[in-house]
């Protein structure tokens, strides 16, 4: 039963666009299906860990109005911080699915049980990771959520927090 998510966010939580206004501010769009998964995820008792490549506000923003715990960004190395996780956790990697976009996730989604892509994410993942029918900040998170509910046998727990 996969009991941890892994998140990464440009590319698979947002489009992977990143814009700045005219003070350099940053912005990015998120996409209310996903943060709704999430969140019922976490509902129903699982774990749920962003790690990310870059650092940003806004992702420290998005995580706390998502009430994720686990927030890791300037990561270069994502599979050692997945591990340590898991190690705190008690955690093993068949117990965890993640997704990522690029090849900096890589070795992270050989890791563990189950990895996704988005459609639009690197060819070099199809190796290691599930191919999704969604592109990155289009619910590819809520797709990948619905899937590993479905493979956990969850879809009644999932469904009776709002039917």
């Amino acid at each position: 039963m996969i009991r941890l998510l892994l998140l990464d966010v440009d590319g698979c939580m947002s489009d992977g666009r990143i814009i700045y206004n005219e003070k350099g501010e940053e912005t990015k769009n998120f996409n209310v299906k996903d943060g709704f998964i999430i969140r019922s995820w976490l509902t129903m008792g699982h774990y749920v860990a962003i790690i990310t490549g870059r650092e940003s506000a806004i992702v420290a923003n998005r995580a706390k109005e998502l009430r994720i715990p686990y927030l890791f960004q300037g990561i270069d190395d994502k599979l050692a911080v997945a591990q340590k996780l898991c190690s705190e956790l008690g955690l093993e990697a068949h117990e965890v699915a993640a997704i990522g976009d690029d090849v900096n996730d890589y070795n992270m989604l050989q890791w563990v049980g189950q990895g996704y892509t988005p459609k639009d994410g690197s060819h070099y993942l199809h190796a290691v990771a599930t191919v999704l029918e969604k592109n990155g900040g289009d619910a590819v998170v809520r797709e990948m959520i619905e899937k590993v509910i479905d493979h956990n046998g969850e879809r009644e727990k999932f469904l009776s927090l709002w039917i």
